[in-house]
Formats: structure tokens, sequence, C-alpha cells
């Protein structure tokens, strides 16, 4: 199974709003653990190693490439957005 990088989201919006709201509350602590049991409980629905080794990376990459342009508009007095 290929990883999809397309947007897929029948309704981006609402699951952002609901993203959001699964969090309202929870302390730090409580949120990361939200967090790490949503993205378990995809990679199980997901199944495919593969899948889910390129998923992990171009995460990886993500907090990389943001990293980086953060510093930058920082530097040049921006926001990375």
């Amino acid at each position: 199974m290929a990883l999809n990088t397309q947007p897929n989201l029948a309704r981006p919006d609402d699951f952002y709003e609901a993203l959001i709201d699964m969090h309202r509350d929870l302390d730090d602590a409580q949120s990361q653990s939200a967090n790490a049991q949503l993205i378990l409980l995809l990679a199980n629905h997901i199944g495919d190693h593969a899948t889910l080794l390129e998923a992990m990376r171009h995460a990886r990459e993500g907090v990389t490439d943001a990293s980086v342009q953060g510093a930058q508009a920082h530097l040049c007095g921006r926001m990375p957005f």
C-alpha cells in the first residue's frame, strides 16, 4: 500500500476541529497520551509496515523542515505560514 500524501479528507476543517476538541481540557501529559493512542489506533487500522515506515519518514522530515522554516522566519521577523 503506497502512502497517499495528497489531500484526501472529505471534511478537513471538521476533522481539524474534532482533533482540537479531543485535546480540550487535557494537560500536556494527557494530550500526548491521546496523540499516542490515536497514532497507534490509526497504525493498526493501516496495518501495512512499509506504509507506516514511509509515514514516519514523512512526519520526521516535516518536523525538521518546520524547524528550519521557523528559525528562518524568526530571523526575518515573520511567522512560518
